[in-house]
């Protein structure tokens, strides 16, 4: 489906303009006056991290007029193994500034505007009003709704992306556009995974190489928007297996009974996303309410068990490969999955005796918290979970051990 160009073109392109650009004018199909619509064209990028550094560095370098960056996070080391835009001499700098010095570099012709903030409810439609186009490179559920729903009410067009681990999808949401049925984010998932279901990149990992893939896929899509050329995939969902090296396409039909662009919308306005999206279920939320430790009071339990005055078995419901990175001393794997799949009660069983406490710990809480009400539901009533996780313990505990 060819569609109009987002922009008019610019008046004119500079000596060092053409010289710059002398690759895209020679391709008929972009020519003077796609790569002057490019000039005139106004983009925002939302994070500058595993996406957001490979869309910004191309829209740079493809000559987007003016490039917002909306990111409030600072670079870690842990980063640099796939957030490009960022080096060694970024570690503790805002992501925004680092990601606005590298475009610098990469063509100084690209006007920068930094949002070094993050995007709520307050700020997120002041922050997209005057732009053409959202790139969307957001790592979580909550912000996603939320700017769906944002570029829905300013009928802005958005390029969404998304990565885990080997995989990867893109897409265009555009439900404002005339004569066409495109659908919005909320067509193609109508309701949020329950919480703890679909683990975040910083739990599940993801290859460093996936962000550029998508991520380019996301810029090519922007410039099809941006000059009006080829095909968008507008109603359309790529899906990309690193792995299998493969490409699907599969069509997205827009919902009549969408909550948001549908025949009878109930959402009318921006609402509570981090609600909407919880960030852990009820349950777990119920089970870690009155059971939750801070690595001190653990510290503390560990020194108490050595003496012989305590007795309690510290189980770290996180995955193999990251109780090889790191672990708190004297604990004992078994997966999250195994609470789940009921396995880890016949472990526990041999494990535990004589009513020992059960204290479970994860990388952050949140995996630990959902164990916690699955072992709280089969009998182990006096269970506790770990606020903060291993990375509190290795940030307030343990600095020697590795973060990740």
């Amino acid at each position: 489906m060819s569609l109009p160009p987002l922009v008019e073109p610019a008046d004119e392109l500079t000596i060092d303009e053409v010289r710059r650009y002398s690759r895209h004018l020679i391709i008929p199909d972009v020519g003077m006056t796609g790569q002057k619509r490019l000039k005139n064209a106004k983009v925002l990028v939302i994070g500058a991290g595993g996406l957001g550094s490979p869309a910004l560095l191309y829209l740079a370098a493809a000559g987007v007029g003016t490039l917002g960056i909306a990111e409030f996070d600072e670079v870690d080391e842990s980063n640099l193994q796939r957030q490009v835009i960022h080096g060694q001499s970024d570690i503790g700098k805002s992501k925004a500034i680092s990601a606005q010095e590298s475009l610098a570099e990469t063509n100084p012709l690209v006007n920068v505007v930094v949002h070094n903030e993050r995007l709520d409810n307050d700020n997120v439609l002041q922050v997209f009003e005057g732009y053409d186009l959202i790139v969307d490179g957001t790592d979580n559920f909550a912000t996603r709704y939320m700017v769906n729903d944002a570029a829905y009410f300013l009928k802005i067009p958005y390029v969404w992306g998304s990565i885990y681990r080997f995989d990867g999808q893109a897409s265009v949401f555009w439900p404002t556009l005339e004569g066409a049925e495109a659908p919005c984010y909320r067509c193609l998932y109508p309701e949020p995974p329950p919480p703890g279901m679909v683990p975040s990149c910083a739990e599940g990992g993801v290859l460093g190489v996936l962000c550029a893939s998508i991520g380019s896929i996301q810029v090519n899509e922007a410039i099809k928007l941006l000059t009006g050329i080829g095909d968008p995939i507008v109603g359309k969902l790529v899906i990309y297996d690193a792995l299998e090296m493969e490409y699907r396409k599969l069509k997205v039909r827009k919902d009549p009974s969408c909550a948001l662009c549908g025949e009878n919308p109930t959402v009318t306005g921006l609402i509570d996303y981090d609600a909407f999206c919880g960030a852990i279920s009820d349950e777990a939320a119920d089970a870690a309410a009155g059971s939750t430790i801070s690595v001190t009071q653990l510290e503390q339990m560990l020194k108490e068990r050595e003496n012989g005055e305590r007795d309690f078995v510290l189980v770290d419901v996180r995955e193999q490969n990251e109780y090889e990175i790191n672990r708190i001393p004297g604990s004992v794997l078994i997966p999250k999955g195994d609470f789940l799949n009921g396995s880890a009660f016949d472990e526990l069983s041999r494990l535990t005796s004589n009513n020992q406490q059960l204290v479970l710990h994860c990388k952050s809480g949140v995996r630990s918290a959902e164990a916690l009400a699955v072992a709280k539901g089969a009998g182990y009533a006096d269970a506790v979970h770990v606020g903060g996780g291993v990375v509190a313990w290795v940030n307030q505990i343990d600095p020697s051990q590795p973060s990740y």
